[in-house]
């Protein structure tokens, strides 16, 4: 294949076309109401969902969506707020406001639509009765931080809140409520994107605090107590019996996208997972090891092949670096394959943001470590640091589509020839 790099960069337009809002929602809309249409919403590509809602829907509609800043999308009649990610801002704060209020005072008769996908949690920021914007802003700080897994995160996100975990849902009663999810966390459960904010979750408080302790997530006395106590809606309530939940586009489906554009461009592939956790870099050297077993022995599988892989990984902060988790997992994923030939990887979030920076990811193949030590950079250096993101600009492989108004999460593609 003369090149790689083109190719890879297909797979991924392959992934983020199968999670286009417009082919997603399509297939879900509920039947217009007899009363009014609200929309609400959050995420990353909110404002894109919105869009595509007012395209297809036949009615009028009203209502509100808040978006990442940069992550905007031009809509006739529902609003477009941004907010700060991944660390809350008060323009997020006055948007969770906004959001809960739009809902309130609705009838049996009108129907909310609930535009949700990743990146919700740090744009909603709507801390308990007690605790202040800063309360928040400290706990995500030190989630981002923890190198703990979303499902974690997000547990202690759902019971800090006063509209995640469902509660945003409990404000339309008696209206119903549809939500629409673009699912970007392992296993697809709707409740745990962006917090569920109209998914009410059987909360488990003393899981979330050993989540907490597991991985030394600073919580101050008054916040451990107000999560130990904390019981939100439960899904077992009357007041949700009507609403209804679609998950309309996932990982899963964007894989199997861009599996089928390998084989029709004439290359086997692979889907490994579409749920991977942990650390960024542990997954990289996994990764790393699995092609080379292939590339040297064709086993597991034979080449050429692609490995496609999905998920959320992490990455515990022990420096000051640049960088995200697509870029560490990269990185380790370049070290442990250097000096390999016919090895070729993508790693970037399907959103087109990779953590702080413009960057959605990476390339890397074997010559990366050579490339990096002729520019002054250790691989080791750099992780240790957090400074992937530094390496890969250094070298030009800096992976930057810009924002892609979706959100299935990590994309990875290694091609093995």
């Amino acid at each position: 294949m003369d090149n790689p790099k083109a190719f890879l960069t297909s797979l991924y337009q392959a992934a983020v076309a199968a999670a286009d809002p417009l082919t997603g929602l399509r297939a879900h809309l509920p039947s217009p109401p007899r009363g009014r249409t609200v929309v609400i919403g959050a995420g990353k590509g909110a404002a894109q969902m919105a869009q595509a809602l007012e395209t297809l829907w036949p009615g009028p509609l009203q209502g509100l969506v808040v978006t990442r800043y940069g992550h905007a999308a031009p809509c006739k009649t529902i609003e477009v707020l941004e907010a700060a990610h991944p660390v809350p801002d008060a323009a997020g704060l006055q948007a969770a406001e906004r959001l809960m209020a739009a809902v309130q005072g609705l009838t049996a008769e009108d129907l909310v639509i609930a535009l949700i996908c990743g990146g919700g949690s740090a744009l909603l920021p709507a801390p308990p009765a007690g605790f202040g914007l800063e309360d928040e802003i400290a706990l995500n700080t030190a989630l981002l931080a923890s190198g703990a897994p979303i499902s974690a995160m997000n547990a202690l996100r759902s019971h800090f809140s006063r509209i995640k975990g469902g509660r945003l849902a409990a404000l339309a009663h008696p209206a119903r409520v549809v939500s629409l999810v673009v699912s970007d966390v392992p296993g697809d459960d709707p409740a745990q994107v962006a917090s569920g904010p109209t998914i009410p979750r059987q909360g488990d408080t003393a899981a979330a605090l050993a989540f907490a302790d597991r991985y030394q997530i600073p919580l101050s006395a008054a916040q451990r107590a107000h999560i130990l106590a904390d019981q939100g809606p439960q899904p077992t309530d009357p007041a949700f019996a009507r609403d209804h939940v679609a998950v309309v586009a996932s990982a899963a489906r964007s894989l199997e996208a861009a599996a089928g554009h390998c084989r029709a461009s004439g290359v086997e592939a692979v889907i490994l997972s579409d749920s991977f956790e942990g650390e960024a870099r542990e997954a990289g050297r996994f990764h790393a090891d699995l092609a080379l077993e292939v590339a040297r022995r064709d086993r597991p599988f034979r080449k050429p092949v692609v490995l496609l892989s999905g998920g959320e990984t992490s990455v515990t902060l022990r420096g000051k670096g640049r960088g995200g988790r697509n870029t560490e997992f990269l990185l380790a994923f370049a070290g442990r394959i250097a000096g390999q030939g016919g090895i070729d990887a993508l790693a970037a979030d399907t959103d087109g943001i990779d953590g702080i920076g413009h960057q959605a990811g990476a390339f890397a193949d074997g010559s990366t470590a050579d490339r990096l030590r002729e520019c002054g950079l250790r691989i080791d250096d750099c992780l240790d640091r957090n400074d992937s993101g530094t390496a890969f600009a250094a070298l030009g492989d800096l992976f930057m589509p810009g924002p892609t108004g979706t959100n299935v999460n990590d994309f990875r593609a290694i091609l093995i020839r």
